[in-house]
Protein backbone atom coordinates (compact mmCIF):
# COMPACT_ATOMS: atom_id res chain seq x y z
CA UNK A 1 0.00 0.00 0.00
CA UNK A 2 2.94 2.26 0.88
CA UNK A 3 4.07 1.49 -2.98
CA UNK A 4 0.88 2.58 -4.60
CA UNK A 5 0.26 5.73 -1.72
CA UNK A 6 3.44 7.17 -3.25
CA UNK A 7 2.61 6.42 -6.87
CA UNK A 8 -0.89 8.16 -6.46
CA UNK A 9 0.87 11.07 -5.15
CA UNK A 10 3.80 11.66 -7.91
CA UNK A 11 1.29 10.99 -10.50
CA UNK A 12 -0.61 13.75 -9.02
CA UNK A 13 2.15 16.19 -8.57
CA UNK A 14 3.13 16.28 -11.71
CA UNK A 15 2.00 18.60 -14.48
CA UNK A 16 2.27 16.42 -17.33
CA UNK A 17 -0.81 14.89 -14.99
CA UNK A 18 -3.32 18.20 -15.57
CA UNK A 19 -2.08 18.60 -19.21
CA UNK A 20 -3.58 15.41 -20.30
CA UNK A 21 -6.25 15.77 -18.09
CA UNK A 22 -7.24 19.12 -19.63
CA UNK A 23 -6.26 17.66 -23.24
CA UNK A 24 -8.95 14.75 -22.93
CA UNK A 25 -11.73 17.07 -21.85
CA UNK A 26 -10.87 19.50 -24.91
CA UNK A 27 -11.05 16.88 -27.27
CA UNK A 28 -13.55 14.54 -25.78
CA UNK A 29 -15.84 17.73 -26.06
CA UNK A 30 -14.63 18.89 -29.50
CA UNK A 31 -14.48 15.65 -31.19
CA UNK A 32 -18.26 14.48 -29.36
CA UNK A 33 -19.64 18.39 -30.47
CA UNK A 34 -18.32 17.57 -34.14
CA UNK A 35 -19.36 13.79 -34.63
CA UNK A 36 -23.29 15.66 -33.14
CA UNK A 37 -22.91 18.11 -35.67
CA UNK A 38 -22.14 15.52 -38.55
CA UNK A 39 -25.00 13.50 -37.38
CA UNK A 40 -27.49 15.95 -37.08
CA UNK A 41 -26.82 18.05 -40.68
CA UNK A 42 -26.71 14.37 -42.57
CA UNK A 43 -30.23 13.80 -41.06
CA UNK A 44 -31.38 17.67 -42.64
CA UNK A 45 -29.44 17.40 -45.83
CA UNK A 46 -31.16 17.32 -49.43
CA UNK A 47 -29.39 13.36 -49.60
CA UNK A 48 -31.92 10.65 -48.05
CA UNK A 49 -28.55 8.28 -48.11
CA UNK A 50 -26.88 10.30 -45.77
CA UNK A 51 -30.15 10.35 -43.06
CA UNK A 52 -28.22 8.21 -39.97
CA UNK A 53 -31.63 8.53 -38.59
CA UNK A 54 -32.34 8.87 -34.56
CA UNK A 55 -28.54 8.17 -32.83
CA UNK A 56 -27.74 7.24 -29.58
CA UNK A 57 -25.61 10.05 -27.67
CA UNK A 58 -23.21 7.12 -26.45
CA UNK A 59 -22.72 6.12 -30.16
CA UNK A 60 -20.99 9.69 -30.07
CA UNK A 61 -19.42 9.08 -26.97
CA UNK A 62 -17.78 5.90 -28.09
CA UNK A 63 -17.27 7.43 -31.76
CA UNK A 64 -15.12 10.01 -30.10
CA UNK A 65 -12.71 8.01 -28.42
CA UNK A 66 -10.29 7.44 -31.33
CA UNK A 67 -8.95 10.88 -30.95
CA UNK A 68 -9.32 11.64 -27.37
CA UNK A 69 -7.48 7.79 -26.41
CA UNK A 70 -4.25 9.64 -27.52
CA UNK A 71 -4.16 12.18 -24.32
CA UNK A 72 -4.95 9.27 -22.19
CA UNK A 73 -1.86 7.04 -23.90
CA UNK A 74 -0.05 10.40 -23.43
CA UNK A 75 -0.99 9.84 -19.31
CA UNK A 76 0.26 6.38 -19.04
CA UNK A 77 3.21 6.45 -20.82
CA UNK A 78 4.74 9.58 -19.02
CA UNK A 79 3.85 7.64 -15.55
CA UNK A 80 6.91 5.62 -16.46
CA UNK A 81 9.05 8.00 -19.30
CA UNK A 82 9.21 11.11 -17.04
CA UNK A 83 11.32 9.22 -14.99
CA UNK A 84 13.90 7.69 -16.63
CA UNK A 85 14.14 10.68 -18.18
CA UNK A 86 14.37 12.99 -15.13
CA UNK A 87 16.31 10.08 -13.63
CA UNK A 88 13.83 9.47 -10.50
CA UNK A 89 13.17 6.17 -11.60
CA UNK A 90 16.51 5.12 -9.68
CA UNK A 91 15.13 6.82 -6.45
CA UNK A 92 11.86 4.62 -7.03
CA UNK A 93 13.62 1.58 -7.45
CA UNK A 94 16.07 1.95 -4.01
CA UNK A 95 12.85 3.15 -1.95
CA UNK A 96 11.37 0.01 -3.38
CA UNK A 97 13.54 -2.96 -5.40
CA UNK A 98 11.31 -5.14 -6.06
CA UNK A 99 10.83 -3.73 -10.36
CA UNK A 100 7.33 -6.11 -10.41
CA UNK A 101 5.99 -4.58 -7.57
CA UNK A 102 6.87 -0.62 -8.72
CA UNK A 103 5.08 -1.30 -12.06
CA UNK A 104 2.02 -2.92 -10.53
CA UNK A 105 1.84 -0.39 -8.12
CA UNK A 106 2.10 2.11 -11.34
CA UNK A 107 -0.21 0.27 -13.28
CA UNK A 108 -2.85 -0.30 -10.26
CA UNK A 109 -2.84 3.45 -9.94
CA UNK A 110 -2.55 4.81 -13.79
CA UNK A 111 -5.34 2.42 -14.30
CA UNK A 112 -7.81 4.11 -11.34
CA UNK A 113 -6.90 7.22 -12.79
CA UNK A 114 -7.85 6.67 -16.45
CA UNK A 115 -10.68 4.77 -15.74
CA UNK A 116 -12.06 7.54 -13.39
CA UNK A 117 -11.41 10.04 -16.17
CA UNK A 118 -12.67 7.81 -18.32
CA UNK A 119 -15.99 8.21 -16.61
CA UNK A 120 -15.91 11.96 -16.36
CA UNK A 121 -15.05 12.04 -20.23
CA UNK A 122 -17.57 9.78 -21.09
CA UNK A 123 -20.02 12.32 -19.34
CA UNK A 124 -18.46 15.55 -20.86
CA UNK A 125 -19.12 13.83 -24.33
CA UNK A 126 -22.91 12.88 -23.17
CA UNK A 127 -23.36 16.39 -22.32
CA UNK A 128 -22.14 18.25 -25.37
CA UNK A 129 -23.82 15.34 -27.63
CA UNK A 130 -26.88 15.42 -26.46
CA UNK A 131 -27.67 19.33 -27.05
CA UNK A 132 -26.18 19.51 -30.50
CA UNK A 133 -28.11 16.11 -31.31
CA UNK A 134 -31.71 17.36 -30.38
CA UNK A 135 -34.33 15.66 -32.23
CA UNK A 136 -31.89 13.53 -33.69
CA UNK A 137 -30.41 11.58 -30.41
CA UNK A 138 -31.74 9.58 -27.87
CA UNK A 139 -30.12 9.06 -24.23
CA UNK A 140 -31.51 5.98 -22.74
CA UNK A 141 -30.18 6.10 -19.12
CA UNK A 142 -28.96 2.12 -19.24
CA UNK A 143 -28.03 2.27 -22.65
CA UNK A 144 -25.62 5.60 -22.29
CA UNK A 145 -24.22 4.29 -18.40
CA UNK A 146 -23.06 1.31 -20.06
CA UNK A 147 -21.42 2.74 -23.03
CA UNK A 148 -20.07 5.64 -20.70
CA UNK A 149 -18.64 2.43 -18.29
CA UNK A 150 -17.36 0.89 -21.58
CA UNK A 151 -15.08 3.79 -22.33
CA UNK A 152 -13.94 4.41 -18.87
CA UNK A 153 -12.74 0.45 -18.84
CA UNK A 154 -11.16 1.06 -22.42
CA UNK A 155 -9.38 3.85 -21.68
CA UNK A 156 -8.23 2.34 -18.29
CA UNK A 157 -6.66 -0.67 -20.19
CA UNK A 158 -4.95 1.09 -23.32
CA UNK A 159 -3.30 3.13 -20.28
CA UNK A 160 -1.28 0.51 -18.84
CA UNK A 161 -0.57 -0.70 -22.07
CA UNK A 162 0.97 2.35 -22.85
CA UNK A 163 2.63 1.99 -19.05
CA UNK A 164 4.45 -1.47 -19.78
CA UNK A 165 5.32 0.00 -23.31
CA UNK A 166 6.62 3.07 -21.83
CA UNK A 167 8.71 0.93 -19.28
CA UNK A 168 10.08 -1.37 -21.75
CA UNK A 169 10.57 0.83 -24.41
CA UNK A 170 11.60 3.67 -21.89
CA UNK A 171 10.99 6.44 -24.53
CA UNK A 172 7.88 8.23 -24.69
CA UNK A 173 8.40 8.90 -28.59
CA UNK A 174 9.26 5.56 -29.25
CA UNK A 175 6.84 4.25 -27.19
CA UNK A 176 3.93 6.29 -28.51
CA UNK A 177 5.39 5.54 -31.91
CA UNK A 178 4.67 1.47 -30.94
CA UNK A 179 1.50 2.36 -29.36
CA UNK A 180 0.03 4.00 -32.84
CA UNK A 181 1.41 1.38 -35.07
CA UNK A 182 -0.42 -1.31 -32.53
CA UNK A 183 -3.34 0.52 -32.06
CA UNK A 184 -4.48 1.67 -35.56
CA UNK A 185 -1.45 1.56 -38.65
CA UNK A 186 -1.13 -2.08 -38.51
CA UNK A 187 -4.52 -3.11 -38.48
CA UNK A 188 -5.28 -0.62 -40.63
CA UNK A 189 -2.82 -1.36 -42.99
CA UNK A 190 -3.93 -5.88 -42.75
CA UNK A 191 -7.70 -4.74 -43.44
CA UNK A 192 -6.80 -3.09 -46.21
CA UNK A 193 -6.61 -6.05 -48.73
CA UNK A 194 -9.84 -6.99 -47.73
CA UNK A 195 -8.25 -10.98 -47.38
CA UNK A 196 -9.85 -12.99 -44.84
CA UNK A 197 -6.75 -14.17 -42.87
CA UNK A 198 -5.70 -11.19 -42.76
CA UNK A 199 -9.27 -9.32 -41.13
CA UNK A 200 -8.74 -11.87 -38.75
CA UNK A 201 -5.49 -11.18 -37.22
CA UNK A 202 -6.19 -8.00 -37.17
CA UNK A 203 -9.48 -8.23 -35.36
CA UNK A 204 -6.64 -9.55 -32.57
CA UNK A 205 -5.00 -6.42 -32.08
CA UNK A 206 -5.61 -4.04 -29.14
CA UNK A 207 -7.09 -1.26 -30.83
CA UNK A 208 -9.10 -3.50 -32.89
CA UNK A 209 -10.59 -5.74 -30.14
CA UNK A 210 -11.61 -2.45 -28.01
CA UNK A 211 -13.60 -1.18 -30.85
CA UNK A 212 -15.46 -4.35 -31.36
CA UNK A 213 -16.10 -4.29 -27.33
CA UNK A 214 -17.12 -0.43 -27.70
CA UNK A 215 -19.55 -0.96 -30.47
CA UNK A 216 -21.37 -4.39 -28.54
CA UNK A 217 -20.34 -6.10 -31.35
CA UNK A 218 -21.37 -10.06 -31.89
CA UNK A 219 -18.94 -10.54 -35.32
CA UNK A 220 -16.09 -11.77 -35.32
CA UNK A 221 -16.49 -12.30 -31.49
CA UNK A 222 -18.62 -11.03 -28.90
CA UNK A 223 -17.89 -8.01 -26.87
CA UNK A 224 -16.87 -9.68 -24.05
CA UNK A 225 -13.96 -11.68 -25.99
CA UNK A 226 -12.54 -8.09 -27.49
CA UNK A 227 -12.08 -7.33 -23.97
CA UNK A 228 -10.41 -10.10 -22.57
CA UNK A 229 -8.03 -9.64 -25.82
CA UNK A 230 -7.07 -6.17 -24.88
CA UNK A 231 -6.39 -6.67 -21.17
CA UNK A 232 -4.55 -9.66 -22.22
CA UNK A 233 -2.48 -7.17 -24.95
CA UNK A 234 -2.37 -4.84 -21.84
CA UNK A 235 -1.23 -8.08 -19.43
CA UNK A 236 1.46 -7.92 -22.02
CA UNK A 237 2.79 -5.00 -22.03
CA UNK A 238 3.26 -5.38 -18.21
CA UNK A 239 5.16 -8.14 -18.15
CA UNK A 240 7.83 -7.05 -21.09
CA UNK A 241 7.84 -3.70 -18.95
CA UNK A 242 8.89 -6.27 -16.57
CA UNK A 243 11.07 -7.79 -17.89
CA UNK A 244 13.01 -4.75 -18.74
CA UNK A 245 13.39 -3.37 -15.60
CA UNK A 246 14.49 -6.09 -14.46
CA UNK A 247 17.18 -6.34 -17.16
CA UNK A 248 18.58 -3.20 -17.35
CA UNK A 249 19.62 -0.82 -14.71
CA UNK A 250 17.55 2.32 -14.18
Amino acid sequence: MNTISAEWTKVWSVRSTWWSLLAGVLMMAATAGQLAIYAANANTNDDPADNPGIVTVGSVVIGSVGLTQYAVLALGLLVITSEFTSGTIRTTLQCTPSRGRVLLAKAAVTGAVTFGLGLFLGTVGAAVAGPVLGRWGTAPASGTVGDVLAVATYLALVSVLALGLGAALRSAVLALTVLVATLMIVPLSLQEPDIAVLNRIADAFPGVAGGHFLAGDTDPYPAPVGLLLLAGWAGAALLLGRAALRRRDA
